[in-house]
């Protein structure tokens, strides 16, 4: 039995031509440029994630696509600068203060300008007050029940108590540090302060200090426990400065101690709060919450 024979292809019956690659382009699932290698879009864009953009994970593997979170600003190398800046500017101010050195004399002269000026007595004494221990240790302390409690719940570390531990160590090295530095410099006060028969011991202002670390370790543990945006934390810390701020002239106006008192106590509140921040952030980053 014969086989019926095929139908030649004619002009109206032809079969579909294939698509012809075109120069300049490729499919989206073929190699790119000739010796590249690398797939690539077919209307010739780069790739939705090129390799080149991928930041390498610690031991040079391929890591994460980007970013990849880095570590604190504060702990950094570089960040390092600001105790040591700190640390020398108090040596400095140290050195000046117990040998009646030019900054000294500028100092005073200063301090006896600020008395007299016409800033309201009632306002300087109000900020003065808020560097005293019954107004700012309960403060910390709000702030440290507020942090243990917001850290506990959200299971966010194990251990949840290191940063309330951490804020009160910090609090405790205020007076172990101002108290043996005022009895070694024994700077008299103001004539105020002399007047009233205080002994001598302004160097570095006790107030300013206690007002410096808890207020600012207070800040520290509630942002870290709360964990807000960016803007919260900026505004925290622009209502922190100029309430410090305020606390050092308001001791300055009402004659309670010189301008140098108050940079020195600022000097020593930064390196603590340095230390407390350094501390709260290895332990927020290096220490994993529990299973469930």
């Amino acid at each position: 039995m014969n086989a019926t024979p095929r139908p030649q292809a004619t002009a109206d019956t032809a079969a579909p031509a294939r698509p012809q690659l075109r120069s300049g382009r490729a499919f989206a699932h073929t190699t790119g440029a000739s010796g590249s290698g690398h797939p690539h879009r077919s209307d010739g864009r780069s790739p939705h994630t090129p390799r080149g953009a991928r930041h390498p994970g610690p031991h040079g593997g391929p890591g994460t696509t980007p970013p990849v979170p880095g570590p604190p600003a504060w702990t950094r190398p570089r960040r390092g600068l600001f105790p040591a800046l700190c640390v020398l500017l108090l040596a400095l101010l140290t050195w000046q203060t117990a040998a009646h050195g030019p900054l000294r004399a500028l100092d005073e002269r200063l301090g006896r300008t600020v008395a007299g000026s016409g800033f309201p007595g009632g306002l300087a004494r109000f900020l003065s007050d808020l560097g005293n221990v019954t107004v700012a240790l309960p403060v910390l302390l709000a702030a440290i029940a507020v942090s243990a409690v917001t850290t506990a719940r959200a299971r966010r570390v194990r251990r949840w108590w290191a940063p309330a531990l951490g804020a009160a160590l910090a609090m405790a090295a205020v007076p172990a540090l101002v108290v043996p530095l005022k009895s070694w410099v024994g700077r008299p006060g103001p004539p105020e302060t002399a007047a009233s028969g205080a002994h001598d011991g302004f160097f570095p202002s006790g107030h300013t200090a206690t007002a410096a670390v808890a207020y600012g370790a207070a800040t520290l543990l509630v942002l870290t426990a709360c964990r807000p945006g960016r803007r919260p934390r900026v505004l925290a810390l622009c209502a922190y400065a100029p309430l410090n701020a305020g606390v050092g002239i308001g001791l300055v106006r009402c004659g309670y101690h010189w301008p140098l008192d108050v940079m020195g106590a600022w000097c020593l509140s930064g390196v603590v709060l340095w230390a407390l921040a350094l501390a709260v952030a290895r332990v927020t980053r290096a220490d994993p919450p529990p299973g469930p």
